[in-house]
């Protein structure tokens, strides 16, 4: 598993560019071609290259991917290496090692059929040509189980996530000269300013709507631009808007709030861009699996688990949208993503890869 997780590492393949994501996506594809007895389909979409494997009449669905948030020439400053019983390497934790874990428990069963694995190679900018491939890939499979690194250092797994919103509240005023006749222009940047303070405060009036449905949303102004000069009343402005829900109900509510705002300055007009990312996991879409994986657990003789809910988003959003019972976090145990400190603990590997190998097993029935 070591070596097959260093012939991933060594391949770079930062999203960004399309042509190292190819030539993962050749890595890869050989290697689950080697392991699984089977090339698969290549599917490339806007430039980007995924893999997909199918056998029989899919149950279950693997998802993984094989794009990092590591730059081309990364290897230099983070070489591959294993040392006292830990990985490194640009990518080891999110995700080569759960896509290493994936195929090898999938290799360790007496057949792979029953099981469709899907591996995309734009995760890490939100699966922009592979969404719909991955909902159609869920559809009527009995569980998709995601192999993304662990919660925590301790193995946890990811039980929920939050959906994702993204907004621009574009605002349109009126140009004028902001010394000889400012009182003729519409100033968009106040409006933004209005607009700003309304915004923050939608959270507040979503909780006293439906505070025992909508759980702990976050909505956040970020970025803000306005003006064209100095000596003009800025026409435009703009405000972006995150949007974190732990709810579909909450991602819809918030999304008629949105676009629900109104402008406060005489003459000012608004219009709302954007919309509704990823849909959150909830609770619920992983609590039958997240039972199996723990009995499986005890079974195994492995320490119990431990399930947590988690901010960020993945795959498994777009799975669980379907209506596909999802468990994610069934990858590779370490910590610090995308961070310097990025690696993962060897001697997880094994288990997790038994864990997963059981889960597959009892959920393609």
């Amino acid at each position: 598993m070591l070596a097959d997780l260093k012939e991933l590492v060594v391949c770079e393949s930062f999203s960004a560019d399309h042509s190292a994501v190819a030539r993962s996506a050749e890595v890869v594809g050989s290697q689950g071609a080697r392991l699984l007895g089977a090339v698969p389909e290549t599917i490339v979409i806007d430039g980007v290259t995924h893999l997909r494997w199918t056998f029989g009449t899919p149950r279950v669905l693997l998802v993984g991917h094989h794009d990092t948030v590591w730059p081309m020439g990364s290897l230099e400053t983070h070489p591959w290496s294993v040392a006292d019983g830990i990985a490194r390497g640009p990518g080891v934790l999110d995700m080569k090692a759960g896509l290493v874990q994936m195929f090898h428990a999938l290799a360790s069963l007496p057949s792979p059929d029953g099981v469709c694995v899907l591996v995309n190679g734009d995760e890490e900018v939100g699966s922009p040509t592979s969404r719909e491939l991955i909902e159609e890939s869920a559809r009527g499979c009995a569980a998709a189980f995601v192999l993304e690194a662990s919660a925590n250092a301790e193995g946890a797994l990811k039980t929920a996530r939050k959906g994702t919103s993204r907004y621009e509240v574009v605002v349109h005023g009126k140009a004028a000269h902001a010394g000889l006749e400012p009182e003729k222009g519409v100033n968009a940047a106040v409006e933004a300013a209005h607009q700003v303070l309304s915004i923050a405060g939608l959270a507040a009036s979503m909780d006293r709507a439906a505070p025992s449905v909508l759980g702990v949303p976050t909505i956040t102004p970020t970025l803000l631009s306005a003006g064209s000069t100095l000596n003009t009343v800025p026409a435009l402005a703009r405000v972006s808007v995150d949007v974190r829900v732990p709810t579909l109900a909450a991602q819809d509510l918030i999304d008629d709030l949105i676009r629900g705002l109104t402008a406060r300055t005489h003459g000012a007009r608004l219009r709302v861009l954007g919309g509704k990312k990823r849909p959150p996991m909830e609770p619920a879409s992983s609590a039958g699996l997240f039972a199996l994986a723990s009995e499986i657990a005890s079974e195994l003789g492995q320490e119990p688990l431990r399930g947590i809910a988690v901010g960020g988003a993945s795959d498994g959003n777009y799975t669980a949208g379907t209506g596909c019972p999802t468990l994610d976090g069934i990858g590779a145990v370490g910590s610090g993503a995308h961070a310097d400190s990025e690696h993962v603990v060897v001697e997880w590997m094994a288990p997790r890869t038994r864990l997963l190998a059981q889960l597959i097993a009892r959920t393609r029935r």
